[in-house]
């Protein structure tokens, strides 16, 4: 990016600065989401971002964002906002800093960061009661370095590294949970597809002080192998089948604020992504996809009782 094109951006409202100019995979869940976040935040942010695939957003010295940008490696961004929340903190209390200056701290992840390599800082940062914002764009893999399996990886998707029959052998880590049982102040899960919810759920969490999660599950269009134009509706499958239940974790209560009345059968959610056709091609199979079904209506068989 040229720095007379920087400049023409930085006249554009944020709807139009964050992916310009980027070398985002097209169709990307991550980005949608991202967008839809960035536009209720705001320039008042600083994010932390962690080794992944946001990181080709910014090429030194830019960024897209009209706040600040700090990077990290992939398992110590929550350490890098302890370090800004604390600097901010002391200018404002030496007056250096002007109250209605203050930055929000925004730490923003892959699922590979959050479920696994950074699970350990951010853990020590919650028991710190550390005042920052977490978003992961949970692409169910990690996505920058080809789709190997990650913690959040589902159940008989195939990875770079899960090529077998089978797919992957391993089972999705609830994030949400281990959140939830640190108590921390606010834990959310939201998609692109469904933007209301997203923008309710980030603006609950700007009225709120601690650690807060927010976890955008981001289909991707590279690593799970469907058409680009598919993201949104792909998006609205996982809700509608319940495979990505919309829930936050406030006041120490779980809410579900999205329960489809009639779920969708599961197959119709993995039947349009590549990662999951060896459970249809050659010949269907039954067992796991009746293991993949049992899963999702044993979830829901307890919330709705």
């Amino acid at each position: 990016m040229n720095e007379s094109r920087f400049k023409r951006m930085k006249d554009l409202p944020s709807t139009h600065l964050l992916g310009s100019g980027t070398p985002m995979c097209s169709g990307c869940g991550g980005l949608e989401a991202l967008h839809e976040i960035y536009d209720i935040l705001g320039p008042k942010t600083v994010f932390v971002n962690a080794a992944g695939c946001m990181t080709l957003l910014a090429v030194y010295p830019f960024t897209p964002f009209r706040g600040s940008w700090l990077y990290t490696a992939m398992a110590s961004a929550p350490a890098g906002a302890q370090g800004i929340r604390d600097a901010l903190d002391i200018l404002i209390e030496q007056q250096r800093l002007p109250v209605e200056e203050d930055l929000e701290v925004v730490v923003l992840t892959g699922d590979g960061a959050a479920y696994g390599m950074g699970l350990s800082s951010t853990s020590g940062a919650m028991e710190r009661d550390l005042n920052f914002l977490y978003i992961c764009y949970d692409n169910e893999g990690y996505g920058n370095t080809g789709q190997q399996f990650s913690g959040a990886t589902p159940h008989a998707a195939r990875t770079a590294t899960s090529k077998g029959p089978h797919g992957f052998a391993g089972f999705k880590k609830d994030l949400f949970s281990i959140w939830a049982a640190h108590k921390p102040s606010y834990v959310a899960t939201v998609i692109g597809a469904e933007p209301l919810d997203l923008a309710r759920k980030i603006e609950k969490a700007m009225q709120l002080k601690g650690p807060r999660l927010i976890i955008a599950l981001a289909p991707c269009p590279t690593g799970w192998d469907y058409d680009p134009r598919e993201s949104a509706d792909i998006g609205k499958l996982a809700v509608s089948t319940g495979v990505w239940p919309l829930k936050e974790y406030v006041d120490g209560r779980v809410v579900h604020t999205k329960v489809p009345k009639q779920r969708q059968p599961v197959e119709d959610y993995l039947e349009k992504q590549g990662r999951f056709a060896h459970l249809f091609e050659p010949q269907r199979n039954e067992q796991l996809l009746q293991e993949l079904q049992n899963s999702i209506d044993s979830y829901w068989a307890e919330i709705e009782h």
